[in-house]
């Protein structure tokens, strides 16, 4: 199963530097029943999409939770057998928990299949909607419209080899 964890470039960093994107169970995102359900669509693609953007989105609250990480969204690609994804954490979660699954570790960045990080263009507004979050959280429809805006920054595409380079320049 291809599952999307969420990440700094700081957490990528820790890492690349110890072989390992977890050593025990981590929350990370997957097309799951409940997130089928919710998308309406049959397209794996879009349904990809979705998961992928479900963790940029975890990874958007990843940066809320500690303003010394750069401002770039971060999500790892891995491919992990289903054996190991608990699906969907239970009834009555908030929607964007939908596709949140737990992946009982370890997990090897080995077993990576790709990375997809912000450019740097993107930073002033994944910034800003790092500290709107909260408010958009609350409710409050301006602050939303800040965080969509980091929304609408297409994370680029990396390949694992690159993965030192992107870590070298976080900057």
């Amino acid at each position: 199963m291809r599952v999307y964890v969420p990440l700094t470039l700081s957490g990528l960093a820790e890492a690349h530097g110890s072989g390992q994107l977890a050593t025990g169970r981590l929350v990370a995102y997957a097309v799951t029943p409940a997130l089928r359900e919710w998308y309406l669509s049959d397209d794996i693609e879009e349904l990809e999409y979705a998961a992928l953007n479900r963790a940029a989105l975890a990874s958007l609250r990843l940066l809320a939770a500690d303003a010394g990480v750069p401002r770039r969204r971060v999500v790892v690609a891995a491919d992990v057998p289903d054996g190991a994804v608990a699906a969907d954490p239970g009834p009555g979660r908030e929607p964007g928990a939908l596709g949140e699954v737990r992946v009982a570790g370890p997990l090897p960045l080995a077993e990576a299949a790709s990375v997809h990080v912000d450019s740097a263009d993107a930073e002033a507004d994944v910034a800003a909607a790092a500290g709107a979050l909260a408010a958009a959280d609350g409710g409050d429809d301006d602050a939303r419209f800040v965080v969509d805006g980091a929304e609408d920054h297409e994370l680029l595409w990396y390949a694992t080899q690159e993965i030192p380079n992107l870590v070298e320049a976080r900057g």
